[in-house]
């Protein structure tokens, strides 16, 4: 890899961590204990996915990172680091087919299996908030199956697909330009 393209990468990295941070902060909410919804909130990881896995793992990285110094709770923090897992693994699906999101059943097995296993993780992250019993009384009063099941999972699934689709209509035009083509996993 030539050198400018190793900045250009680096750079690009650091960009969609700042996004990542600032969206959060300035985004509508829905904030349902122990589930929150921001709008566009992973459009920045789904950006990286499109781009390599490197990047992808940097901006993962960045915005838990961001998330734990903005001093959001710590079932947030968790819930940020747990998407490690389906971004590294729609990073990596990306890079070995990068074809993939060229048709309408590519894009939807990507937005519905990367969902699922995002909100399958988020699950995994709350799980010892509720069972400690740290999380808010009005959980504990809904229940696990309302409370991390529907509202965590389900919410985090729908919450992953209508991210992925923001992040697919800004990333159309921004990746027709060379310096986001010499980077890009995705095919156009």
């Amino acid at each position: 890899m030539h050198r400018n393209d190793r900045i250009l990468k680096m750079v690009t990295a650091a960009m969609l961590c700042a996004v990542g941070i600032i969206i959060p902060m300035i985004c509508p909410k829905i904030s349902i204990e122990p589930a929150s919804f921001t709008l566009a909130s992973h459009v920045a990881l789904f950006l990286a996915m499109f781009l390599s896995p490197k990047i992808t793992l940097a901006v993962w990285f960045g915005t838990t990172l961001g998330f734990q110094l903005t001093g959001m709770p710590p079932v947030v923090v968790m819930r940020a680091a747990s998407q490690i897992v389906f971004a590294m693994l729609g990073a990596l699906w990306l890079q070995k087919n990068p074809h993939l999101l060229q048709t309408k059943k590519g894009t939807a097995l990507f937005a519905l299996v990367t969902g699922v296993v995002h909100g399958f993780m988020e699950i995994v992250a709350v799980l010892p908030f509720y069972f400690s019993g740290s999380l808010s009384e009005a959980n504990y009063q809904k229940g696990f199956l309302i409370s991390v099941f529907l509202l965590v999972g389900v919410g985090t699934v729908l919450h992953s697909i209508v991210d992925f689709a923001i992040a697919r209509v800004v990333y159309q035009p921004i990746s027709r330009m060379n310096q986001v083509k010499r980077i890009s996993t995705v095919a156009q």
